[in-house]
């Protein structure tokens, strides 16, 4: 396993870090499956941990609990609030009265009196920088949280805030968590230059594209993956977008063969080989799921290689644009397009 620095923090973290998502209802792991997962995790060299309030509706959070029970000193905790969590009205988003809640409620969950890295999931466009900044400093401060951060802002709100920081004297962001794969570049044509000049750490999620990338997803066999469950537009192959992610899948399939590796260790080696990259989160349901990500932890790709990986998907390039996150309002909404 390979260590880097989080940004300008100073901590150390894991290039792989265990993502919890999939703990609990949504992944159908039960507390032993997840306090398994951990354990091999940890065993394996992962010490970042990263969950969120909404995950399963808050029993991931629970699980991730007990699991690190007794052992929270050797582990970088994170978790993240802003989606919402039930139908109230208040109980999402980025105001300094939601976060406050919301990280009491994190923290009661988890088990702990502080987490190491606290995220805001989504950018809040009802709430200014000024005010959630402010809220994140007086959290910090009051030794509930170590650092915060973002996840899947644009380019542009990552600026905004760091000069709202300065300009109003608050503690920033330290680190963002953007979605990163072979298939999905687009974030380095603007995030992820814009992490390097900030110095954020980046923390990617869905490195193997809602599984695409993990070798299950080929030409002519059935679609297996978790994800086809709840998302089954995202793996139709009639649907010309997943057609041209198949197409691009059995590329790199014959550049993994040829360098004799897994697509695992190709799409995992291929994003934690980026400079401004500190950790690609993963996300195992099962532990066969772990130990087959885990072997990719040393995986250094050479420069043919990642030239080959160009060649098919070029740099900057989303091959399905439409299921970007970071998305600006303004391009979703037609009501503020007109006048």
């Amino acid at each position: 396993m390979q260590y880097r620095t989080l940004g300008r923090t100073g901590v150390q973290v894991s290039s792989l870090a265990l993502g919890a998502m999939n703990f609990g209802t949504m992944g159908g792991t039960t507390q032993d499956e997840v306090t398994a997962i951990v354990d091999a995790a940890l065993e394996g060299g992962i010490n970042l941990i990263d969950t969120a309030d909404v995950y399963s509706g808050g029993e991931s959070e629970e699980m991730v609990g007990k699991a690190v029970a007794g052992r929270r000193d050797d582990i970088v905790l994170a978790t993240k609030a802003g989606l919402p969590m039930g139908d109230g009205r208040g109980r999402r988003g980025s105001s300094r009265r939601w976060l406050v809640t919301a990280l009491d409620d994190s923290l009661r969950r988890l088990g702990v009196d502080h987490v190491d890295l606290f995220q805001i999931h989504r950018w809040d466009p009802g709430t200014s920088d000024e005010e959630t900044l402010s809220a994140l400093t007086d959290l910090q401060r009051a030794g509930k949280i170590r650092h915060f951060g973002s996840s899947t802002f644009p380019a542009y709100r990552l600026v905004q805030a760091q000069w709202t920081a300065r300009d109003h004297r608050l503690s920033r962001y330290v680190t963002e968590q953007p979605s990163y794969s072979v298939l999905q570049r687009a974030i380095e044509g603007d995030v992820l230059p814009v992490a390097e000049e900030y110095g954020l750490g980046v923390l990617v999620w869905s490195p193997l594209a809602s599984g695409w990338l993990s070798g299950a997803i080929r030409e002519g066999r059935e679609v297996t993956t978790n994800r086809a469950a709840f998302m089954p537009q995202r793996f139709d192959t009639a649907v010309p977008s997943n057609r041209v992610r198949l197409d691009a899948v059995e590329q790199l399939a014959e550049i993994a063969d040829g360098a004799g590796l897994t697509m695992i260790q190709l799409a995992l080696g291929f994003v934690t080989a980026h400079p401004g990259v500190t950790s690609a989160l993963i996300g195992p349901r099962t532990l066969d799921h772990l130990h087959s990500q885990l072997a990719a932890a040393d995986t250094v790709l050479s420069a043919d290689v990642l030239d080959a990986i160009d060649a098919v998907v070029a740099p900057g390039t989303d091959l399905a644009a439409h299921e970007k996150n970071d998305t600006p309002p303004a391009l979703l909404d037609p009501s503020m397009r007109r006048r």
